[in-house]
């Protein structure tokens, strides 16, 4: 079985428990008052999971690769793919996960977009630093504002 099968089996796995977890598990400690809304806590990862296995069932049935021969990956040749960008984007994943706290989500989030655009190929610095500080902003502006969930925005030392 090639490499993105696997994986997809991997992943099925992970969708499936992921699944179990939200249809069975996530509901049974709701307050009453909860248990008549439409929307429940679990709603999204309900959908989640669904979606989930059916693109991994899409994968491994086989119906991804339609009647273009794709090459599957090569174990054996993994030095001929991007595996530096790879490395470095998961690296810089790690380094944005523990700098979101002490940083504040706007530094840290710019940073992450900004130095993964860059990783990726990225050289139009006048396009690539205004997108990215916009697009930072608004989805702080959407989950501060409009859901009403706190995100420091700036480091502690500068008011955030």
């Amino acid at each position: 079985m090639a490499l993105d099968r696997w994986i997809a089996l991997i992943l099925l796995g992970v969708c499936l428990a992921y699944g179990y977890a939200a249809w069975f598990t996530m509901d049974g400690n709701l307050a009453p008052f909860m248990k008549r809304n439409p929307i429940w806590p679990s709603t999204f990862p309900k959908v989640l999971s669904v979606f989930g296995i059916v693109a991994t069932l899409f994968i491994l049935l086989g119906f991804e690769k339609g009647t273009l021969k794709v090459a599957d990956i090569d174990y054996r040749r993994l030095t001929e793919y991007h595996l530096g960008q790879a490395l470095l984007l998961l690296a810089l994943m790690v380094a944005y996960a523990l700098c979101l706290r002490t940083l504040g989500f706007i530094p840290s989030t710019s940073a992450f977009l900004i130095l993964g655009s860059f990783i990726l190929g990225e050289r139009k610095w006048l396009v690539l630093i205004p997108v990215a500080l916009i697009a930072t902003v608004f989805v702080w502006y959407l989950v501060q504002e409009v859901l009403g969930i706190y995100m420091r925005p700036l480091p502690g030392f500068f008011g955030g």
